[in-house]
């Protein structure tokens, strides 16, 4: 990008906007404001969302998702006030684990579980 000292020097004609700004303007704002009338939707829509993430991950065997879906599910459930659920489902997954336990997902699940104890 030119400065405009050099494209006045230049004769080039200044424009005013970069191009795809005015689409820029008509988007959405973010953080989406948030309705609290679909809040009790919203958590159940959440729950079926993590619960379809834990069968996938399980059908591929993949431990790692599995276990950020159930710290997510748990953290749900956790606020829901359902904290034996939350326990029940975390607890296996991270005992299942035996090296990584410096990874971000692993620390979380712990902090998690030393709250929900």
């Amino acid at each position: 990008m030119l400065r405009w000292g050099l494209r006045r020097e230049w004769g080039i004609p200044p424009q005013s906007r970069p191009p795809g700004a005015r689409d820029a303007q008509r988007r959405r704002p973010w953080p989406p404001r948030r309705d609290d009338s679909r809040a009790p939707y919203c958590a159940e829509e959440a729950e079926a969302l993590f619960g379809q993430s834990l069968e996938i991950a399980r059908r591929q065997e993949a431990k790692t998702f599995e276990l950020r879906a159930a710290t997510s599910l748990a953290r749900l459930w956790q606020r829901q006030g359902k904290r034996d659920a939350a326990r029940a489902l975390l607890a296996p997954l991270y005992a299942w684990f035996t090296e990584g336990f410096d990874t971000r997902d692993l620390v979380e699940a712990k902090a998690l579980l030393e709250e929900l104890a």
